[in-house]
């Protein structure tokens, strides 16, 4: 079994992860911020893992410090279950549809770290969650994974529906590039033989 257990404590956050990669979509998640536990439900669901999150931070300050350490603890999880990364599929994509919305996410779990997330908000808030912190999620989940995620809307109106349409396509690229290919079982997907 791929799995993981993180724990990352700062003066700003206190976070315990613990992700299995291969599993069947269960979540406990408790981040303080109930709209982007919902995100999280989603990505778990749609990524087919199983996740629990435990996440206390100082709100009272704002929501940057949750927001972004989650992403990079959710993302150092991902790295350790991945182990030497053999014989995964390394890159994946998705395209997801949300009524009105469509969103695209590509993620390569190259060993190198970059990070572009390009919405369309015109809100400050959704639900409780200050929607520019999106942006600092994947960021940190690329710092996390040693990854390159991008994350787009194309198009849509509602705010809601283009957050959660990037963390839908966002989960099923990277439930593909976690994958293992049979085909490919021993080798390292890279031909500088590094990840």
């Amino acid at each position: 079994m791929r799995r993981a257990v993180i724990t990352r404590d700062t003066t700003e956050t206190q976070i315990e992860v613990k992700l299995t990669l291969d599993g069947k979509g269960r979540y406990d998640i408790a981040t303080g911020i109930r709209f982007f536990d919902h995100m999280l439900e989603l990505f778990t669901r749609h990524g087919g893992f199983d996740l629990r999150l435990r996440a206390t931070g100082d709100l009272d300050v704002d929501q940057h410090h949750t927001v972004e350490d989650v992403g990079i603890s959710i993302g150092e999880a991902v790295s350790t279950a991945l182990g030497n990364r053999r014989g995964i599929n390394r890159a994946g994509y998705f395209v997801m549809p949300m009524d009105e919305t469509l969103g695209v996410a590509a993620i390569d779990l190259s060993g190198r770290i970059h990070a572009v997330t390009d919405l369309r908000l015109k809100v400050k808030r959704v639900g409780d969650l200050e929607a520019d912190l999106v942006h600092d999620f994947f960021d940190g989940f690329a710092q996390g994974a040693r990854a390159n995620v991008h994350v787009k809307v194309l198009y849509g109106r509602s705010a809601h529906h283009q957050i959660e349409a990037l963390f839908k396509a966002f989960a099923r690229a990277l439930r593909f590039a976690c994958s293992k290919d049979r085909q490919l079982a021993r080798v390292l997907p890279s031909t500088k033989e590094l990840l």
